[in-house]
């Protein structure tokens, strides 16, 4: 049986043993409900040609200007607003915040872009190249933390990050600085252990193709787990640019159902997490098979209802 076919059997399994807090049947029947119809969804989406959103999870107004989403080893995404140090934990097959934690001395704000996981740890991107490093607190808690600065901040304005197998952090350039050419798409490779960094410049003719974008702007990436590849979106074209390490394209197209300003993306268990910043509307999470099939397609062929991700009132 595949993981998904048994989401069920552990969604009953944790709410029995209360290691995820403590529901009431009725919450307990609608999350289980929940991965069910997911699991439901992934299986008819296998084959299909679309590009359908297999749920859609409508955020708490705590997460309204959610910027990044990284996953946890225990497959639970990781997302926070940009402007405060508060990290709540979701259930992604559930669509339920199930804690949140902060970190840094009161009244702590930073223009916080992006955010990553290796190696048990946390890494949190400021604009200005600045990486708050930290581990997963308990509900409540606000854990230490200690400061990576790039000394990038002049280079660009960043906006996205991710770290590959060997620990090397890997930063997107959301505007570039004064001087660096404008016809390209640039990252920096930034290695912790020697605080050494190394540019890798896309040009714009091999990234936007033949989209017809002017120029691109990515908002986040993070590293496909089979393929190794980088998977980078930008918010204002509303695209999607799958890349090698070594900077060859290997497709770029427009983002699923046109969101209003994607800012994060994950991907794991065969699905391609990605957060869209609300503002008369509510922040949502987006769920889709991966690989997309065709990026850019319009997806009619499995409807996913918006669902509450609000935090029920008995977790811990």
């Amino acid at each position: 049986m595949s993981r998904f076919g048994t989401l069920a059997v552990l969604a009953a399994a944790l709410i029995a043993s209360g290691c995820r807090g403590d529901f009431s049947n009725a919450e307990a029947e609608e999350l289980a409900s929940r991965e069910q119809r997911l699991a439901a969804r992934l299986a008819l989406a296998t084959g299909d040609s679309s590009a359908a959103p297999l749920a859609r999870w409508v955020l708490p107004p705590q997460l309204l200007e959610i910027s990044g989403l990284a996953l946890t080893t225990d497959g639970n995404l990781l997302a926070h607003n940009d402007e405060h140090p508060l990290i709540s934990v979701i259930d992604p097959r559930r669509g339920v915040v199930l804690k949140q934690f902060g970190f840094g001395e009161r009244g702590l704000r930073g223009d916080f872009e992006g955010i990553a996981v290796a190696g048990g740890e946390i890494f949190l991107l400021v604009s200005n190249g600045k990486i708050y490093r930290f581990r997963e607190g308990e509900d409540g808690d606000k854990v230490p933390h200690t400061i990576i600065d790039t000394k990038l901040g002049k280079e660009c304005e960043f906006e996205g990050i991710a770290i590959d197998a060997a620990g090397v952090i890997i930063l997107s350039c959301k505007n570039l600085g004064k001087g660096a050419p404008k016809d390209q798409m640039l990252f920096y490779r930034f290695d912790p252990k020697t605080a050494q960094a190394s540019p890798l410049a896309i040009p714009y003719s091999d990234a936007i193709g033949s989209n017809g974008w002017k120029e691109l702007n990515p908002s986040d990436v993070t590293i496909e787990p089979s393929t190794k590849n980088y998977v980078v979106i930008a918010a204002q074209e509303k695209a999607l640019i799958e890349l090698t390490p070594d900077g060859r394209v290997v497709r770029t197209g427009t983002l699923p159902d046109q969101p209003r300003q994607a800012e994060g993306v994950a991907i794991g268990d065969g699905i391609i997490y990605v957060s869209d910043e609300g503002s008369a509307e509510p922040a949502t999470i987006s769920l889709y098979r991966w690989p997309l099939p065709a990026i850019g397609e319009t997806a009619d062929s499995v409807t996913a209802s918006n669902e509450p991700a609000q935090r029920l009132e008995n977790v811990r």
